[in-house]
């Protein structure tokens, strides 16, 4: 299938490593030149190195803050100034601190809504007017399976990722006539650094190893295993294609059927 995006633009955030490069990497094999933003300059170098290596794509990578507006206007401003136009905008932070009720307060929430709700209204207020010019734009936001069934200890993700569906859904519905769709994937368990983190504190607290964390993870899915980042990557990437131009204000749950709602 030829998803259409042979000369389109496209800027990955948080893509040094995880779900972000990956789908950074999907995007470039299919043709994209793929914008690659996080915190690390080095990580980034090596990210990039790892993604021209393996499908010869153009990539460019731009060290910045999600959470700082004046990183997130640079960020918007080079890719243009680089490729001429913006086509893709696929949002994605890393996740806050794992805990309880009693573990956080006020300002804890602050950064949480900073890190996963802030940033992505942010970026897509950069990005949007580029699209609106063109009549053209795939706008898709990461955020978990934590926005629509809450995961026990993740209160701050369940809390501020829970946000991010609310506008992603008004905004759908804003530009939709502009030709932009907006749309937002809620990755279950899949094996990357942020769930290899997680399984560790996991297994910290409650006594036992992090294998053991993995398996009731795992067991916790219809597909009984923890999915592979290349495969979330692939329905990222079908949602940033010309094929999608009919989908939008969606949330999809790329989880191997752990949430077990019907909506």
């Amino acid at each position: 299938m030829d998803l259409g995006m042979k000369g389109r633009t496209a800027i990955v955030a948080a893509a040094s490593s995880g779900l972000g490069k990956a789908i950074a990497w999907e995007l470039a094999s299919e043709g994209a030149n793929v914008v690659i933003n996080g915190r690390s300059e080095e990580s980034l170098i090596k990210a990039a190195d790892e993604i021209r290596a393996g499908t010869g794509a153009e990539v460019l990578l731009i060290a910045g803050d999600v959470t700082n507006e004046m990183d997130v206007r640079q960020l918007v401003k080079e890719t243009k100034s680089r490729f001429g136009r913006i086509d893709i905008m696929v949002t994605n932070a890393g996740g806050p601190p794992a805990g309880f009720f009693d573990d956080f307060d006020a300002g804890h929430y602050r950064q949480a809504l900073e890190l996963n709700l802030i940033s992505t209204i942010n970026l897509c207020r950069e990005a949007i007017p580029h699209m609106r010019a063109q009549r053209w734009g795939r706008i898709v936001a990461i955020t978990s399976i934590a926005a629509k069934q809450p995961v026990e200890n993740l209160i701050l993700s369940n809390t501020a990722r829970a946000g991010v569906l609310g506008f992603m859904k008004t905004l759908s519905q804003q530009v939709a006539e502009d030709g932009i769709t907006v749309n937002t994937l809620c990755p279950g368990y899949h094996l990357t650094e942020r769930l290899e983190n997680l399984g560790s504190l996991t297994a910290q607290r409650e006594g036992v190893s992090r294998d053991e964390v993995y398996a009731r993870w795992a067991g916790s899915t219809s597909a009984k295993r923890i999915g592979e980042p290349k495969e979330f990557a692939a329905v990222a990437a079908f949602l940033c294609s010309e094929r999608a131009s009919y989908v939008t204000g969606t949330v999809i749950q790329v989880d191997g059927g752990a949430n077990k709602g019907l909506m």
